[in-house]
């Protein structure tokens, strides 16, 4: 166990000492820095290679061992009424804290800066839509099993495993022993993978925050700061209304889990990705004592479903635009704003510069013409540096989400929660 421990230790160490490094070599050498980009993506690339077949395995493990499709039902419908709960409760929170912060006020917009910036936005969304509700929900349903798998859509290669599991626990006594058998051992393998690919972790870490800072420059920012300070003041707000939820629906002290994923925590924030440490978050949360059932299908489903930082960054995002234009929104046009933002913050996952375009939407809802759609350009200059703060709040509430609904399921092995979690 102590071997376990310094072992987990040093690579956090590792993790801390690559993102200092990374800071300070995009902060005095920003070309060097820019050029790093390609390291962080190899990186990721390499994860992300990995993670269709492990939430394969994992899901089709727990369905199976739930054994039937009501108790999956459940965990499932259970999973998104919490999801819209708690996204919706972001939502609103962002605009309170919009509201008394005004993190848009006394910003000078250069009306040809909107103008130059419209033409910049589109190539950052490389000219994509977010999905219709139709078209998300179809969306999901893959058009092959192998496509899924080959183009890394985490939905639908959930939706496939979720059907596999549940025909696996219908084949009863007959025939699953031997599949499921192949499968934990197809799970170990890619886990095994997993395990060399880590080792790669801090130069992932350090590359992309090399390539943040050296691309867009501290420097840079400084008329964003008040918009930043008020993201960031915001996402620390709302981990304590997350630590609540924890304590209250599950008996989980949201600071105990974070000393113990700590690992997982900076690898998210340093590559400002959270899909790369999707495979090891399951992992713990499954040793913390949540079900593998609940675990397999709550942490995908929430990776689209439960973006509690994202919700929270685009309320403010929307009140930040509206007061750099000099303008009001009344509470009929900032209610529209929420309603608009819970549906397309669902359909995020996978577009490109999707939080823009969920933006673009919103402001073109509201119908104020003051605001025009390209002023969403504004936020290109900082959108970036919020990465860290989105991927954190959205890791830490899908956590909070599995730990809650495994709870309501009685699927929590609480005694054993405490124990791991206690050891940290």
């Amino acid at each position: 166990m102590s071997g376990k421990r310094e072992k987990r230790s040093s690579l956090f160490l590792q993790l801390s000492a690559a993102i200092v490094l990374g800071v300070v070599v995009g902060w005095l050498w920003p070309a060097l820095g820019a050029d790093l980009k390609p390291v962080a993506d190899a990186f990721i690339k390499l994860i992300k290679m990995l993670i269709a077949p492990i939430v394969f395995c994992t899901v089709v493990l727990g369905v199976a061992s739930a054994g039937d499709l009501k108790s999956v039902g459940r965990i499932g419908v259970k999973a998104l009424v919490y999801f819209e709960a708690v996204t919706t409760f972001a939502l609103v929170f962002g605009l309170v804290i919009g509201n008394l912060a005004r993190p848009g006020s006394g910003f000078r917009v250069d009306p040809a800066a909107l103008a130059a910036g419209a033409d910049v936005l589109a190539q950052k969304t490389q000219h994509s839509q977010l999905p219709h509700a139709v078209e998300f929900l179809l969306g999901v349903i893959p058009a092959s099993v192998i496509g899924a798998f080959a183009e890394n859509a985490l939905l639908q290669v959930l939706f496939f495993s979720v059907l596999f599991g549940l025909a696996l626990a219908k084949l009863g006594e007959s025939g699953p022993p031997v599949v499921l058998d192949l499968v934990d051992q197809l799970s170990k393998l890619f886990f095994t993978i997993m395990g060399w690919v880590m080792r790669l972790a801090p130069l992932g870490a350090f590359g992309a925050m090399a390539f943040i800072i050296g691309q867009y420059g501290i420097s840079s920012l400084g008329g964003y700061a008040k918009l930043i300070a008020c993201c960031y003041l915001a996402a620390a707000l709302f981990l304590l209304v997350l630590a609540a939820i924890a304590k209250c629906g599950a008996g989980v002290s949201l600071w105990r889990f974070v000393v113990y994923a700590k690992d997982e925590l900076f690898l998210a924030l340093g590559t400002a990705s959270t899909e790369v440490v999707l495979p090891r978050i399951m992992v713990k949360l499954e040793e913390a004592g949540c079900s593998r059932a609940t675990t397999g299908l709550v942490v995908p489903t929430g990776y689209s479903f439960n973006l509690d930082g994202a919700t929270l960054y685009l309320s403010l995002c929307v009140l930040f635009l509206a007061q750099a234009l000099g303008v009001d929104l009344t509470l009929g046009e900032q209610i529209t704003a929420v309603l608009v933002l819970m549906l397309t913050s669902k359909g995020m996952a996978g577009v490109p510069g999707s939080s823009f375009l969920a933006l673009s939407a919103t402001v073109e809802a509201i119908g104020h013409g003051a605001i025009p759609v390209a002023a969403v350009a504004l936020l290109l200059g900082a959108d970036r540096i919020m990465d860290s703060m989105r991927v954190s709040v959205n890791l830490l509430g899908n956590c909070v989400a599995t730990f809650v609904v495994a709870n309501w399921e009685g699927q929590l092995d609480k005694e054993h929660m405490r124990s791991t979690l206690s050891r940290r």
